[in-house]
């Protein structure tokens, strides 16, 4: 249930009130008219723009030219017969809101030259409502240049950011459909000719049982050779695809930099030749966490990423020049959640990371590198 107190829309926050305030306003200047006959006019004129307003904002297409145009009629004699000349930053923020190119500039060129030419045919013939509201009249001949182009380009920016979320969901959803047309192909080809293979031979041994037993021996061993090549290749495929190279993360770290304006150097190289498959799925997600971290809240213009690869350990380094990180003063540690899941991550790979904040700060990564190769196979 609403509370009493809570009178502004989230949505709308002040606008409907500030544009109750306008509603009001002309009747001011209406009512200090002498003759009877201008004050009705005026209040006629008040209402009729006012539901022109209304119409404008609810039809489509040729429609809300004609509407436009009646508004632009009557704020042009409310300026002229009252010197009421607000009625034109309401038509300033509803031409901005049209997305027709061409209709904007057509409504905006006319409304701003009707307006110019209205203001200063009062400035000529001395009105002196116009000379004691100089200053408000100058700022809203400004707010009538500045209100539409600002609108207009604001809606753009929108609709298009709108349509480049749409792409990016568009184009992540086609990158899972060829992933997956890419797993099925690497099942068939790995699986597929290696099981036909098996099932060949396991007829040939079965039918050369009674017959050449030597020979039913060898093709038992052939089968016994292909599954184990089967099951072996089924394995590096699914640890290629549950692992993320700390090249690949480099590179796409670095684009999110590029993004967010903010200089990006690599030292290094970052193809590891010493570092598992695993460690490096950490590695890749620790330096996304602190890519992320430099881009939200470091406000610096430039990052460096340093790896320095050893046969013992590996060490990177993620320096920015920004504001620094703060410091959790009762536990006398570094803040947020975010470093903390990167040291949890580290600690799974016997890593450590150390984060130093002077002139920016500096997060230090180290992990032992594992030479042993991997044992081979010796069974299913």
């Amino acid at each position: 249930m609403q509370k009493w107190y809570q009178i502004f829309h989230k949505s709308t926050g002040l606008s409907p009130y500030v544009w109750v305030v306008f509603c009001i306003l002309p009747f001011y200047f209406i009512f200090r008219a002498s003759s009877p006959y201008q004050v009705a006019s005026g209040i006629i004129m008040t209402i009729v723009f006012l539901g022109c307003y209304v119409l404008s904002s609810v039809t489509k297409g040729w429609q809300v030219y004609f509407w436009t145009s009646v508004q632009i009629l009557i704020s042009i004699g409310m300026t002229l017969l009252f010197g009421y000349v607000y009625f034109a930053i309401f038509l300033a923020l509803f031409i901005g809101n049209i997305q027709s190119k061409g209709g904007f500039i057509t409504l905006y060129c006319i409304h701003l030259v009707t307006t110019f030419i209205s203001i200063n045919y009062g400035f000529i013939s001395q009105n002196p409502l116009f000379i004691t509201q100089f200053p408000f009249i100058v700022m809203c001949l400004i707010g009538v240049i500045l209100l539409p182009v600002n609108t207009y380009n604001r809606n753009k920016s929108d609709k298009l950011q709108g349509q480049l979320e749409d792409a990016n969901k568009r184009i992540s959803e086609l990158v899972k459909l060829e992933e997956r047309q890419r797993i099925a192909r690497d099942l068939h080809d790995t699986l597929g000719q290696k099981l036909s293979l098996i099932g060949l031979k396991s007829d040939l041994a079965s039918k050369l049982m009674t017959k050449n037993m030597t020979q039913a021996q060898v093709e038992i061993n052939d089968v016994r050779q292909t599954a184990r090549s089967a099951l072996k290749e089924v394995r590096e495929m699914v640890t290629e695809m549950r692992g993320t190279r700390v090249e690949d993360e480099i590179y796409r770290v670095s684009q999110i930099l590029k993004a967010a304006e903010i200089e990006c150097s690599i030292d290094g190289d970052p193809k590891l030749r010493y570092t598992s498959l695993l460690t490096e799925n950490v590695l890749s997600m620790c330096l996304k966490e602190a890519v992320t971290n430099v881009v939200k809240h470091s406000e610096a213009t430039s990052c460096t990423i340093s790896i320095e690869s050893s046969q013992t350990d590996l060490v990177i380094q993620v320096r920015d020049n920004g504001v620094g990180i703060g410091m959790d003063e009762e536990n006398h540690c570094f803040s947020g959640n975010g470093l903390r899941g990167m040291m949890e991550r580290l600690e799974f790979v016997n890593g450590t990371l150390e984060i130093l904040s002077n002139n920016g700060t500096q997060l230090v990564i180290t992990v032992p590198n594992n030479v042993k190769q991997p044992e081979r196979e010796t069974g299913l």
